[in-house]
């Protein structure tokens, strides 16, 4: 067993060399792709002939090149392979690191309009490990990317990459869609590789005359009207939603490793994506190589209250604005329940892009806040002192109604168990009385190296 888990942080390739033809979405044309193992410590790394010459150019961030947005685009020089999000999605999804993809054409292969043609192909032909360790990249304190109406939030999250994803376009042919999981190849072979990528019918014309979409057509697109696709048959309710996490699955392994974070999304896209990838590269260097916890601040030892303000909330919990979002606990039993309170306010800054016309609190920032309240109550047992809460799972959520700006959140939790190692807390949110959300929240209680 101790081999098995050594094994699992180790490198991998492909197997063995894998074949594939198809047309790309997006140019319609015709494409050879050989997708090859690499030695350790490679990457990905693409390789395309150009003038009788083979012209390599690393799969991350310095080789993007700038476009509309509706695809990402690597290149150097005059070299240019379209649509490689599908591709770089499915080697971040199923773990590989080093693979060398070889190209002879314009784009990459649409197939069906996912990425499942690639996982098949891949699971079929194998993968192997290396005597090399993966180096992950950890996220130590918050980043935005906010664009108005579109925005991306990352969180410190060392136990894998977590993907939160809201489809918010406030259009009759495509209605609110939301996805969130932790990211593992089992997760990407079954619930976000075969989802398809997407238009709304009154976008398709437009971008057929822009040059996009020439590859596409009914069978390897959703077209969405009235909310529904035309002349197919959805694969997942929310599968426009899953193809935009498979997007920025793809994206995100352009910081050339793999990560470990909570990122939460909104209506983000490629041109978002690449803004947040370059902000990631940038921090690889300082704290991709090291594998100690996440470097929170020291908590003080304190004489817990039954109430608690904002001061000394920021003592048993790391959280700081603006992703602090409980204001005070108004009652506390330490290892059994507590009641917080968040006043949401037109001020918060997710407003102004999260239904501006319409400002409602985003869902998972109300289990944030819930979650808030639960690591309070866990952490302020006199043996947790000095640990870190961080998510493992939750379940049975529910949101019953919306929360606008002025209402004020009353959050309890109450612990249903604790342990060294873990805890796990159940949450109920309410708005002048009456529920608005409830989840069961699991947690892994460990040390800070703070």
């Amino acid at each position: 067993m101790v081999d098995q888990i050594a094994m699992m942080e180790m490198q991998r390739t492909l197997q063995t060399t894998i074949e594939l033809i198809g047309r790309g979405l997006h140019s319609g044309t015709e494409t050879r792709l050989i997708l090859k193992p690499a030695e350790a410590d490679t990457g990905i790394v693409f390789a395309k002939v150009h003038h009788g010459e083979k012209v390599f150019f690393p799969g991350t961030v310095e080789s993007i090149r700038i476009g509309e947005g509706r695809q990402t685009s690597l290149g150097k020089g005059d070299v240019c392979v379209q649509t490689v999000e599908h591709l770089m999605a499915t080697f971040h999804g199923l773990g590989i690191d080093n693979a060398i993809v070889q190209i002879e054409g314009e784009e990459i292969p649409g197939f069906d309009g996912s990425a499942k043609a690639f996982v098949d192909q891949i699971l079929k032909a194998g993968r192997q490990f290396q005597d090399k360790p993966r180096e992950y990249l950890y996220v130590t304190e918050p980043i935005y990317i906010d664009e108005g109406g579109q925005s991306i939030i990352v969180l410190p999250y060392r136990d894998g990459l977590k993907l939160s994803y809201s489809l918010s376009y406030q259009h009759r042919d495509l209605h609110d869609q939301f996805f969130s999981s932790v990211v593992t190849p089992e997760v990407f072979e079954r619930e976000l590789a075969p989802a398809r990528t997407f238009c709304l019918k009154e976008e398709a014309m437009a971008l057929k005359a822009q040059g996009y979409g020439q590859g596409a057509d009914l069978t390897n697109t959703l077209v969405f009207e009235n909310d529904v696709p035309i002349q197919n048959t959805l694969r997942f309710p929310n599968e426009a939603c899953r193809h935009k996490v498979t997007d920025l699955l793809g994206d995100l392994y352009l910081v050339g490793r793999p990560l470990r974070a909570h990122v939460i999304a909104c209506r983000s896209g490629h041109v978002q994506n690449m803004k947040l990838v370059a902000k990631l590269r940038g921090m690889k260097t300082d704290q991709a190589k090291r594998e100690t916890p996440m470097s929170k601040p020291k908590r003080e030892a304190q004489e817990l209250k039954q109430e608690l303000d904002v001061n000394e909330i920021q003592k048993i919990i790391p959280h700081r604005y603006p992703f602090l979002l409980v204001d005070r606990i108004v009652e506390l039993v330490p290892g059994k329940k507590a009641v917080g309170i968040k006043n949401v306010t037109i001020n918060e800054y997710y407003f102004q892009g999260h239904f501006p016309g319409h400002p409602v609190m985003p869902g998972v920032l109300i289990l944030e806040a819930l979650a808030q309240v639960g690591g309070v109550v866990m952490l302020s047992q006199p043996e947790n002192q000095g640990k870190l809460a961080y998510f493992m799972t939750i379940e049975d959520v529910k949101f019953r109604q919306p929360v606008h700006p002025g209402d004020q959140l009353r959050l309890e939790v109450e612990v249903i168990k604790i342990r060294s190692r873990t805890g796990q807390c159940r949450g109920k949110a309410y708005v002048e009385g009456k529920l608005v959300c409830e989840a069961e929240v699991k947690f892994a209680l460990v040390e800070s190296s703070g």
